[in-house]
């Protein structure tokens, strides 16, 4: 029998003599519950229940890039390039209350590499009309072009307000804190202001009426403004009054407006648009005591808006000033903006 042979015998009497173990069983890990995310169609398109959740999230957001042209826009230079990124987080939920609304919108804002801002833009809470927070004024509204001039310096305020909502009509009141908003020689902004909004809409028609009183500086401001279509695009009319510089309307004593939105086919949109002050005083955050002396002012200007493709298109825009008490000038811009 040759070594061959002794090896396999050997390996066959061993196999023989041990007994067979059954192999260990492999167990495979229970798969770990996966919740897709589910669409929610409860508060409009682009809703989403967080998983785990009845919340429902949306997101949304827009990067615009714009150039601005005017005297020193951009230091020495009468150009200047700006990029803006901003992101709007809103969650809704249902409560016994109606809809618990909670939105926050983050804005990024960069004139070069180096010049960066991050800013809360709105922060707010809403429920059963009651909303507080950080959030903008009615002040901030305005006509869809860019000449009209007929808004306050700053808009965006910590508030308290109630705005009642019936269809095409709502009416509303709202507390302002008014810490950076105008102030005289030798005082300082830190005061707060009282507003109302009352606006709606009838067939072609849609109109609005807006007031404020600020406190600390004594005087209030008060607007009314409206659009109705007629023939291809729609005009639109705004007149305000201010009973001296405040935190609501500081620009003149009054003022007049008046845009024609012309819509030239359905991707293109040409607005012109008129405006006269009178006692004009200007932007600036510090006023004087009153519009006593101030001489007139008119401005004419023109927007264009082209829809490029879904959620992006470019806006032009040019404005042309002319004050009694100073040099006229010309500014404008050019943006490309994507909404998502």
């Amino acid at each position: 029998m040759n070594i061959r042979m002794v090896l396999l015998a050997s390996a066959a009497a061993f196999a023989a003599s041990t007994p067979v173990l059954a192999a260990d069983a492999i167990v495979a890990a229970e798969p770990e519950p996966v919740e897709y995310v589910r669409v929610c169609d409860a508060y409009g398109t682009g809703y989403f229940y967080i998983p785990g959740t009845e919340t429902c999230l949306k997101i949304e957001g827009y990067i615009r890039f714009q150039v601005n042209v005017g005297e020193d826009v951009g230091g020495d230079s009468d150009w200047d390039a700006v990029t803006r990124g901003q992101v709007q987080f809103t969650a809704k939920s249902d409560t016994e209350y109606g809809p618990l609304t909670g939105v926050i919108v983050m804005q990024f804002n960069a004139d070069n590499a180096s010049d960066q801002e991050a800013i809360l833009d709105s922060a707010y809470l809403d429920v059963a009309g009651f909303r507080a927070g950080l959030f903008y004024s009615w002040w901030d509204d305005g006509l869809s072009g860019e000449t009209d001039d007929i808004g306050s310096v700053v808009t965006l305020h910590n508030s308290i307000r109630y705005q009642y909502e019936s269809g095409d009509f709502y009416a509303g009141l709202s507390v302002d804190e008014l810490e950076d908003g105008v102030y005289k020689v030798g005082e300082e902004a830190n005061n707060v202001g009282v507003a109302f909004g009352v606006g709606g809409t009838a067939g072609a028609f849609s109109y609005q009426i807006t007031g404020g009183y600020d406190v600390d500086n004594e005087d209030g401001a008060v607007r009314a403004m409206g659009t109705v279509e007629i023939g291809p695009g729609t005009l639109g009319l705004a007149g305000v009054y201010s009973s001296g510089p405040n935190s609501y309307y500081s620009s003149a004593e009054w003022a007049v407006a008046a845009e024609y939105a012309i819509k030239a086919t359905d991707k293109l949109k040409i607005t012109p648009a008129v405006q006269y002050y009178g006692n004009y005083f200007g932007g600036g955050k510090v006023v004087p005591d009153d519009f006593d002396g101030l001489g007139d002012a008119w401005k004419v200007g023109l927007t264009v808006d082209y829809q490029i493709v879904d959620n992006f298109y470019a806006k032009a825009s040019v404005q042309y000033l002319d004050p009694d008490d100073g040099d006229d000038s010309t500014s404008g811009y050019f943006r490309l903006q994507r909404s998502f």
